[in-house]
């Protein structure tokens, strides 16, 4: 697609509609290609990406920007998520976080919405964590925890998380030891009246839910834009959880849905500075 870029460089709206269809026709893209191709400067192009993003027309990634038909033909990947919604994880990870207890055993998934948790307990001590994301360890202060545990099992390159059962091995005799926890902290791909919480794979689904079935308490973890959708998987219904993280109030079914099913739902209007 030809650009020309001296028109693009003076017409900030006709720039954005002409870098649109430009990711659209490659498909990906990096920023600093951008910002050659259109003559501005890279924080420009990040400044229109971040735009594009919120108005739905392309994908913003680490780096560049995917097509919104490409990210939507194959599952997002781990670089492809890290851009999506980053501001509302950022403020899940906060109110997650103030469900944890210190000197307690919490059990996290994958997704990238928990890396927003793992670094939002820094103040945290003392604790135990078991999880099947590969990327939660980086992101944790060597401070916050006293036992690490990764699940084991295949590693899917699309999320970096292990699928398998939620277990640990006796090192000596190759024994599965029964693990419970306090928390389980899940964050799901869609929450629906009808659907419950759900997500793309089964896999990750069946060990979602065990993580739960081990846990006192469960917290399930999905941004606004995950509202009233539903995934292909059944993680569990929605009397499955004690609390639904959020970054905004649900629509009202959905609100009085999960009322009625006993789940107490944490936005930022409604948190306080620590949760019981």
């Amino acid at each position: 697609m030809a650009v020309d870029e001296s028109r693009a460089h003076r017409h900030p709206a006709g720039r954005k509609a002409q870098l649109a269809a430009y990711v659209a026709d490659a498909g990906q893209v990096t920023v600093g290609t951008l910002a050659e191709k259109f003559g501005v400067s890279i924080d420009t192009i990040r400044r229109d990406l971040d735009q594009l993003d919120n108005e739905g027309l392309l994908v913003r990634t680490y780096g560049g920007a995917v097509s919104v038909a490409m990210s939507s033909r194959v599952e997002k990947a781990v670089d492809v998520r890290l851009g999506m919604q980053a501001a509302e994880k950022e403020t899940i990870g906060t109110l997650a976080a103030r469900l944890v207890r210190d000197d307690s055993g919490v059990i996290m998934n994958g997704g990238t919405t928990m890396l927003s948790v793992a670094r939002a307990l820094h103040a945290h001590r003392d604790l135990t964590i078991a999880t099947n994301n590969l990327l939660v360890p980086a992101e944790l202060d060597p401070a916050v925890w006293r036992e690490l545990y990764i699940f084991g099992g295949a590693v899917r390159s699309t999320t970096l998380a292990t699928t398998g059962p939620t277990s640990l091995r006796i090192a000596t005799g190759g024994a599965e030891l029964d693990i419970r926890c306090d928390l389980a902290l899940v964050a799901v791909g869609a929450v629906s009246v009808r659907g419950g919480y759900t997500t793309s794979n089964v896999g990750e689904a069946a060990m979602m839910s065990e993580m739960m079935s081990r846990a006192t308490k469960v917290a399930i973890l999905a941004d606004s834009s995950k509202f009233e959708k539903q995934l292909f998987a059944q993680v569990g219904l929605l009397n499955a959880a004690d609390y639904f993280v959020t970054d905004a109030r649900p629509p009202k079914e959905l609100e009085a849905a999960l009322r009625d099913n006993g789940v107490r739902i944490i936005t930022p209007e409604s948190a306080p500075r620590s949760v019981s």
